[in-house]
């Protein structure tokens, strides 16, 4: 796939570069997808979630009435779940959400959801630049010169770039990360893909690996 290199300004520079099919032009698969981002969101879970039973709340075990005689159901303890206060039966304890995936199903997801963005021309390629410094304001005049001002953008660049991350880290729907740390997850929420000229060629090294 061949798309316009886009200089800061949103304007074209006349270049081109060639998105390498082995990433971008996979058989999208949706189950490895489905797969790989239900695995995400189950790592990020804490897990510390947590209901007293009956044997854990605070109360006298005294039987509260005679066990025959009144008319109504026996009843043991102020600690039964039946009771106001009482214990929860079957509550819920710590557990650890994780599970395991094999490499190259996460590889085939990942491949699969960047071939749907690129089959959607949800991609867009901007040449390589820094910012002097974390300013907040120029970012924002880099993201509406690509009119993404009200589309949920990630931005990918071949090498961990402090000044991008901090000057986009408190703007609204986007998020950068680099060719190494891009996860499916963050691919499928993204509306537009905004790759780095640098971050193509790290895609290239990837099929070449």
């Amino acid at each position: 796939m061949e798309l316009n290199v886009l200089n800061k300004e949103g304007k074209e520079t006349g270049r081109k570069v060639v998105l390498p099919d082995a990433i971008f032009g996979v058989t999208p698969s949706d189950h490895a997808i489905y797969l790989d981002v239900k695995q995400y969101m189950a790592n990020n879970r804490q897990g510390t979630h947590k209901s007293k039973e009956r044997n854990e709340v605070a109360g006298s075990t005294r039987k509260i009435k005679k066990q025959k005689g009144t008319g109504g159901a026996r009843a043991g303890a102020l600690k039964s779940p039946v009771f106001v206060g009482g214990g929860r039966v079957f509550g819920p304890r710590p557990r650890n959400y994780s599970f395991k995936l094999n490499k190259k199903l996460k590889d085939l997801a990942r491949r699969s959801a960047l071939s749907y963005k690129a089959q959607e021309q949800s991609i867009l390629v901007v040449e390589d630049f820094a910012f002097e410094a974390p300013k907040t304001k120029d970012f924002v005049a880099f993201r509406n010169n690509l009119n993404l001002q009200d589309s949920r953008s990630l931005f990918v660049s071949a090498e961990a770039n402090t000044n991008l991350y901090l000057s986009s880290r408190n703007v609204q729907k986007c998020e950068t990360t680099t060719v190494s740390e891009l996860n499916t997850y963050n691919v499928v929420k993204a509306k537009t893909i905004v790759l780095f000229e640098s971050a193509v060629s790290e895609f290239g090294k990837l099929v070449n690996a």
